[in-house]
């Protein structure tokens, strides 16, 4: 488990990740009232939110940004196994310095999360959503900086700078993108087919029969969800979760390439060339 937390302006950046073999419980509550972002990278950990005799579960938080008003009354718990490793980096700033805010940043937070400028409960739920593909890429560098000193805290300060940009820009479009509930059940179905089969994955057909929603209605709601067609997502994840590995030293780059099912070795070095910047042999 590893902890860190960054002032940036009138922000504080809690950085948490956290590894283990075992099922564990991470805990973690705030010193004062605050609204706050979070955004959940890889592993799809679960959260549950306690205040008084209330709780809040989430089972798909990969990709997730989750705005909220918390007090020092609110607990938040991840549920980290070896499956499902916790990345969640949360953006915060206090009550009384909204309007100290930079960049217009403070009447942003007084338009689109109006409801947590003035809450009504410990703990209030804002608007959530799952990232952009550019909003993972964001949140995915910020996990794996390769830069030391000053010019670590400077890629540090305009990413967040930067996701911040695109969240704020992702809520003015919200009212827009509004999917009902039980069909969001369905779409994150179909998510987690993909992830568990990026080797072999079915036909958009046959995710259509799993779930229950027609192929038209599934291809036109996914990419409405989650910002990309299904097969592009498929591809983000395949290439990701390659990068990972290699990255690990858990396997070469022709056994992640065989891994996430690509037969060709010079296709899966132009997707990931395409998608990274470099190629899978440059990762160091």
């Amino acid at each position: 488990m590893t902890r860190a937390i960054i002032d940036i302006n009138d922000f504080t950046i809690l950085v948490e990740t956290a590894t283990t073999k075992d099922k564990i419980s991470d805990s973690c509550c705030f010193d004062e009232p605050l609204i706050a972002v979070a955004f959940y990278g890889a592993g799809n950990v679960d959260l549950k939110v306690k205040y008084g005799d209330k709780t809040k579960a989430f089972k798909h938080t990969k990709g997730l940004a989750l705005s909220f008003y918390a007090d020092e009354k609110v607990e938040f718990i991840h549920e980290v196994s070896a499956l499902k490793p916790l990345e969640c980096l949360v953006i915060a700033t206090k009550m009384n310095v909204l309007d100290k805010l930079p960049n217009e940043e403070g009447e942003l937070f007084g338009e689109l999360l109006n409801q947590l400028v003035y809450p009504k409960d410990h703990y209030v739920e804002g608007p959530s959503f799952i990232m952009t593909p550019e909003m993972q890429t964001i949140v995915d560098s910020l996990f794996n900086i390769t830069y030391e000193g000053k010019t670590k805290m400077m890629f540090f300060r305009s990413q967040v700078t930067t996701l911040l940009s695109h969240f704020f820009g992702q809520l003015a479009n919200l009212n827009t993108k509004q999917i009902k509930t039980f069909e969001r059940e369905k779409l994150h179905q179909a998510k987690n087919i993909l992830i568990n089969n990026l080797d072999n994955p079915p036909t958009l057909s046959e995710i259509s029969k799993e779930i229950g929603l027609n192929t038209f209605k599934l291809k036109k709601d996914f990419k409405k969800f989650f910002g990309v067609p299904v097969f592009k997502y498929l591809q983000n994840e395949r290439l990701t979760l390659a990068h990972q590995l290699i990255r690990n030293q858990e396997a070469s780059v022709q056994e992640a390439a065989w891994q996430v099912g690509y037969d060709s070795l010079s296709s899966f070095s132009n997707a990931f060339e395409k998608k990274f910047g470099y190629r899978p042999s440059q990762i160091k």
